[in-house]
């Protein structure tokens, strides 16, 4: 399980497949996007995160850049506002502690100016995170050449004496040279960078950068086979959200795209290139022509004899969508509260403030008291239509 998961995804709206797939895969607690290309008008989310974005039009009206950050709901987080022109986004999250989480996005044809980077650090709460693509070069994180930004931000490093949590690995093909590089960056605070491994996964998913994920691993590696083999465990797992309309076909056209990934990865000539192309869009095509499929399919099955909550709960699974889980953390005065029974008093609490009648208004609270001191008189006999059981009269004759 990966707790943080960055992408340069090139474009949300396109990928959020993938991001699904992300998030069956490795249940992160949050996702950091970079380029997701939307527009202040676009409505983009994904059931069971909240997405906390910054978007950017340029002057010919067309997204651009842009970053975002998908914060899952079963963990106990806030946003934060910062007052930066840069295109990044933050968000405070409950992992042990309390961690500051920012996705960063610097174009690569835009010049940055230090004191603007700095004061960026400063409106973070420590400790904190910084993940994104950073399009510098330095032999510090992989690189065999260095470039002025990849030199502004070793600067950068060294001034906040940030940790580098970056192993070497190569992050972003570019298709043209058809080369690998080492763009994006993970930097943290001392005290952080024991807790978390750094890797990068092993499939582009329709970009041209890596998705890379920060594990959390807070039991060294001489304690973990001790512990496991004298703690008794309770056997952790997730939920597996399955596609319904996933079958052999998707199955066996994806591990051939993974294949000639992998065949290109290593011989990176262009007869391979073109191998891989073709296999990501047989695999493309094969996952389209099945949920297609699989709707044709669904539609003429609904009849009377299916209950609404089985057509319903067939619809969902077909989007994606899951039940929700229960809520695990509530805060009150600024304290975390994890006790069922003290969360239940939270709400019951919240809610009787709001139902409250300190909130309405002075005139209405005077013709709500005025109007219940007056007694109702009200007749009846039970031979008037409304008291008799008119509605099984009704059914019993019909039948």
């Amino acid at each position: 399980m990966a707790c943080v998961v960055s992408w340069n995804c090139r474009g949300f709206r396109s990928k959020v497949c993938h991001n699904k797939d992300l998030i069956y895969e490795m249940h992160p607690v949050c996702i950091a996007l970079q380029g997701t290309y939307l527009k202040p008008a676009d409505i983009a989310k994904i059931k069971r995160y909240s997405l906390v974005r910054k978007d950017n039009e340029n002057e010919s009206g067309r997204a651009s850049g842009r970053v975002a950050l998908l914060v899952s709901h079963d963990t106990p987080s806030s946003v934060i506002t910062l007052h930066t022109s840069f295109q990044a986004v933050a968000v405070r999250v409950m992992f042990s502690n309390l961690v500051t989480v920012c996705t960063l996005y610097l174009p690569p044809s835009t010049s940055v100016n230090d004191r603007d980077l700095n004061r960026l650090v400063d409106e973070f709460p420590t400790p904190f995170i910084i993940i994104g693509d950073f399009n510098g070069h330095s032999p510090l994180w992989g690189s065999k050449s260095t470039n002025l930004r990849g030199r502004q931000i070793e600067e950068f490093v060294n001034t906040h004496s940030l940790c580098l949590l970056n192993n070497g690995e190569d992050i972003y093909f570019h298709q043209r040279s058809r080369t690998f590089h080492s763009l994006d960056l993970a930097l943290c605070t001392p005290s952080l960078a024991p807790y978390f491994n750094f890797r990068v996964g092993v499939d582009l998913r329709d970009s041209d950068h890596f998705p890379i994920f920060l594990d959390r691993g807070n039991v060294g590696s001489n304690d973990a086979q001790p512990a496991e083999a004298s703690i008794p465990k309770s056997g952790l797992s997730f939920p597996k959200n399955r596609k319904p309309w996933w079958n052999k076909y998707c199955t066996d056209t994806n591990r051939d795209q993974r294949r000639a990934w992998n065949v290109f990865r290593r011989h990176p000539t262009s007869a391979n290139q073109i191998a891989f192309q073709r296999a990501k869009s047989i695999a493309r095509w094969a996952r389209r022509k099945s949920e297609r499929g699989y709707w044709i399919k669904f539609v003429p099955g609904i009849n009377s004899s299916v209950t609404a909550k089985d057509m319903w709960d067939n619809v969902r699974r077909a989007c994606g969508i899951y039940p929700e889980k229960r809520i695990s953390c509530l805060q009150k005065n600024g304290q975390e509260v994890r006790n069922i029974s003290e969360m239940v008093d939270v709400l019951a609490e919240a809610f009787a403030s709001i139902c409250s009648a300190s909130n309405y208004t002075e005139p209405f609270l005077t013709h709500k008291n005025r109007t219940e001191r007056i007694k109702l008189r009200f007749q009846t006999t039970k031979h008037i239509s409304y008291n008799t059981i008119f509605e099984l009269h009704t059914a019993l004759y019909v039948y």
